[in-house]
This record gives C-alpha cells, structure tokens and sequence, in this order.
C-alpha cells in the first residue's frame, strides 16, 4: 500500500502530462496593474487588463479590470470592460459593466450594458465574424 516502488507506466504518465501543460497554449494573459504598455498589442488567446495601455488591441477575448486606462481602438470577438476606453470598440458579444467610461464608437453583435456604464459615441449593431489575426480598422 504504502511501498516505494512506483507503479509500472506511471513514470511515463507523469512525463507525459508535465510535457502537455508546457507545450499547451495558455488561455488567458494577464497585465497587471503596476503594467504599462505603449504600442498594439496582438494575442491569440484572453487578455485581462488591469494596467494602462496605449495602442490597439486585437484579442480572442478582453477583461478590463475596474482601474484599467486603454487608449486606443480594441477587436475582439468577446469584451467584458469596466475600465475607461479611449477608442473604437468593435466585438462580437459586448458586456459593458457599471464602472465603464467608453468614449469611442462601439459596434457589437451583442450588447449588454449595466446600469450605471457610460458610452460616449456611437452605437452600431453588426459586426462580421471577428479573427484575432485580422487587421485593426476602427474609427474612434
């Protein structure tokens, strides 16, 4: 029960899934709040944001934390912003929560807003499918 002895194919099972968790893609980035980025920033997986960011970004998907300061346009294909956007908006499924300042144009396929958030621009239902690797065009 209790003996040293490893159980035989266990060795190669363990080796197997520590190479799996290296070589996997992570989901999500995280810039944190002490993080501040001033260029576009690309990424084929989730960005959570809590820092300052000047520039585009284009994502899988954005979680902007409450502090969190972007200027400049975001495309993603899903967005969950309570921070303050300075920019054009264009995503798929929007959800803007009550602490959100967004002074830019917004397209979205779906919208969700809590009571409370603010939008200073235009709003325009409709947005193609949206890649992470495409190109950046938006008007803010």
């Amino acid at each position: 029960m209790f003996s040293k002895k490893p159980t035989p194919g266990a060795d190669f099972t363990a080796r197997q899934a520590a190479q799996g968790n290296t070589m996997a893609q992570p989901s999500f980035s995280v810039l944190g709040a002490d993080l501040a980025v001033k260029g576009d920033i690309t990424a084929s997986a989730e960005l959570h944001i809590d820092g300052q960011i000047e520039g585009d970004i284009t994502c899988a998907g954005i979680v902007q934390g409450e502090t969190s300061l972007i200027t400049g346009g975001i495309r993603a294909q899903t967005a969950r912003l309570a921070g303050t956007v300075r920019g054009g908006i264009e995503v798929n499924q929007l959800v803007v929560l009550k602490s959100a300042r967004i002074h830019g144009d917004v397209k979205y396929d779906v919208l969700t807003m809590e009571q409370g958030a603010q939008i200073d621009g235009k709003l325009s239902h409709g947005v193609a499918a949206i890649d992470a690797e495409t190109s950046l065009t938006l008007v803010s």
